[in-house]
């Protein structure tokens, strides 16, 4: 049996630059971190003695004798991408609701590999999770997604994310101080919108409008140096200003990003204090995280009372293997 446990993202500045189409022509860069809710995804070979090969939980539950026929798009993917023919059992269980803008899918991606690489007994670096995980979600899925999900999720911590016109990327960790580190934590609050959507559907529209909005992209991607600035020796209330401003830009970029319910949330709690905010994730739905000093808290959640808060920290080992124990590999002969 192996369990992965992979945290879910909040991206902060610069997404959208994270699109090939954009990248490939003018580079990308983001300023992201992950949260100590996590992605757990549990692997084992399946005993013979069961009356189908494997077993497949996760919104439902498959049944099935070949790959080729399990429903969920990653794990039949996976298992083929990995070369993986004998019956499995693999069990997913999310601390957060899949399609709300935190990086689930590729939260459940990364990890999925991370649990199908130690049955095979290998140890992958972050790195190679990320480029997997980009490979299966792009190339063999076929998904409109970007790729800062991915790196984020398996690298794990509070990091500024550069990638290069190729498609290679640098990861740089953001150094604070506990203090800082922690204040910065304590100005944060995460509603849940009441909205799931899917991700690439909304991206989708993104990209195909990435021609049109080069200079609100450039402007986009420009605010990850200037965050970045303010939260090593900047006012953190700038650093809510620079929120507001990066989500101002990002609802222009596709009629599909908000809507009247999500303009309304915003509205409200920044009338309640709130110096800035965004929707977490492309748009349509999920997660909105806001920016304000602790003692406005509670003015904002009286403001947003029908929505469900999520309180959180942050993270930094990323994706990892919290268990393992492959004895039962040896006593099936597999």
């Amino acid at each position: 049996m192996i369990i992965s446990r992979t945290p879910f993202r909040i991206s902060f500045f610069g997404g959208g630059t994270d699109y090939e189409p954009w990248y490939r022509q003018h580079g990308g860069k983001l300023l992201t971190t992950t949260f100590n809710r996590y992605c757990y995804i549990s692997a084992r070979y399946l005993p013979p003695f069961f009356e189908k090969k494997s077993r497949i939980v996760w919104s439902r539950i498959e049944l099935v004798d070949r790959a080729e026929e399990i429903q969920h798009p990653a794990v039949r993917a996976g298992l083929q991408f990995l070369g993986i023919g004998e019956g499995v059992e693999i069990h997913h269980d999310g601390d957060l609701p899949a399609r709300t803008g935190l990086g689930s899918s590729s939260a459940f991606t990364v990890g999925l590999l991370h649990s199908l690489y130690g049955l095979k007994r290998r140890m992958v670096s972050k790195a190679q999770l990320a480029r997997d995980a980009i490979y299966l979600e792009q190339e063999l899925l076929k998904e409109k997604v970007g790729i800062q999900d991915q790196i984020q999720v398996a690298y794990g911590g509070l990091n500024v994310i550069t990638i290069r016109t190729g498609g290679d990327y640098d990861v740089s960790p953001v150094i604070l101080a506990s203090e800082r580190r922690q204040a910065l934590s304590d100005h944060m609050m995460l509603f849940f919108t009441g909205i799931s959507r899917f991700a690439s559907e909304i991206a989708a529209s993104q990209i195909k409008a990435i021609p049109s909005k080069q200079s609100e992209l450039r402007a986009i991607g420009a605010l990850v140096d200037d965050a970045l600035k303010t939260l090593v020796s900047g006012e953190l209330a700038d650093f809510g200003r620079m929120l507001h401003e990066s989500w101002q830009l990002k609802r222009s970029l596709s009629a599909a990003i908000s809507n009247d319910h999500i303009d309304g949330i915003y509205d409200a709690a920044r009338r309640a204090g709130a110096t800035g905010g965004k929707l977490l994730g492309a748009g349509g739905g999920g997660f909105m995280l806001m920016f304000a000093p602790p003692e406005r808290h509670d003015r904002i959640r009286r403001a947003l009372g029908n929505l469900l808060e999520i309180p959180f920290e942050f993270e930094s080992a990323g994706s990892q293997i919290i268990f393992c124990d492959d004895g039962e590999r040896g006593a099936h002969g597999r």
